[in-house]
């Protein structure tokens, strides 16, 4: 509700998901043409000659088993921002309430609620393109034109790893036929695999929710401009694609999803995994410097009036 050249190298390949993120991400090599119960008694038998009234409730038979009770559900998010870093709690404890991960326009319900929601771990690839289109999508729920249309099972895969069956294909498959995720769609004809599982990296995110920000083409950009404007120490490790979106999501001011979801810092580690708290923090507000709209601008509008019978 978390960077492969071919499908034969792909294939070949062994590892975990983490040692496959530090790889280059075939996506970022070429640049585009332009997602309480309480215990059970057991009865003693009564011998004596006056007896109360007889009970008629059955008794088990020995062979009968019980279902255990479920884990009790948490009723708030409160025990989740305990765990959340200081800076990051104001943009998650909006993001949990907007309850964006609990739907995905469309898309069958994840298990990405507030119960699952963990803000230390980090999150996948697929995951967080199901949440980047869901965020999307819900704060332009009034604006058409900026919404993201989730692919249907019909729609030819563009990864040869996110099958029509997966569960994150609507989005994933919808944010590259509109062009955010880099594909074959965009040019980059390497980038044939998504490695949904595989954990999202700092220059990832940036690359896939920028251009949501701006929805405009991305600048020219290289290291050089990126230390420049950043002053990061490893501008150079960074892929030439992510470079370009760096450089334009500076351009966002305070609202640099760099700074809302990293803080400051001299190193943008581009290949560090994000985790769902970062990523959750990202995802907190859509715009540009002068112009955008925040979970927290969501929950202060008004609620719909309910729907006459």
């Amino acid at each position: 509700m978390v960077s492969g050249l071919g499908l034969l190298l792909v294939t070949s390949c062994t590892g975990s998901s983490l040692e496959q993120s530090l790889q280059a991400d075939p996506q970022l090599q070429d640049r585009p043409v332009f997602s309480s119960e309480e215990p059970e008694t057991t009865a003693t038998p009564d011998t004596s000659a006056a007896s109360t009234p007889t009970d008629t409730t059955a008794t088990p038979e020995a062979s009968d088993t019980v279902a255990p009770s479920p884990p009790p559900r948490v009723s708030s998010t409160t025990s989740v921002l305990d765990d959340v870093p200081e800076d990051l709690r104001p943009y998650v404890q909006d993001w949990l309430a907007l309850g964006v991960i609990d739907t995905a326009s469309g898309q069958t319900p994840r298990d990405t609620t507030a119960e699952a929601f963990e803000p230390n771990q980090p999150i996948s690839r697929g995951d967080f393109a199901h949440w980047l289109l869901a965020a999307n999508n819900r704060f332009y729920q009034d604006v058409p034109a900026k919404r993201i249309r989730p692919a249907t099972s019909s729609t030819t895969p563009a990864f040869q790893d996110v099958p029509a069956s997966h569960p994150d294909f609507a989005a994933i498959q919808g944010l590259a036929e509109a062009g955010i995720i880099p594909s074959a769609k965009t040019g980059n004809a390497t980038a044939v695999t998504f490695r949904p599982d595989a954990p999202l990296t700092r220059e990832v995110l940036v690359l896939w929710k920028v251009p949501l920000d701006t929805r405009a083409a991305l600048p020219t950009g290289n290291a050089e401009a990126v230390t420049t404007a950043w002053g990061f120490q490893d501008a150079a490790k960074i892929e030439p694609l992510a470079l370009r979106a760096v450089l334009a999501d500076y351009q966002n001011g305070d609202f640099a999803n760099i700074r809302r979801a990293f803080g400051y810092t001299t190193l943008f580690q581009p290949h560090k995994g994000v985790t769902q708290a970062e990523a959750a923090a990202a995802l907190w507000r859509f715009g540009s410097q002068t112009e955008g709209i925040s979970a927290e601008d969501l929950l202060k509008q008004p609620a719909p009036s309910p729907s006459s019978p």
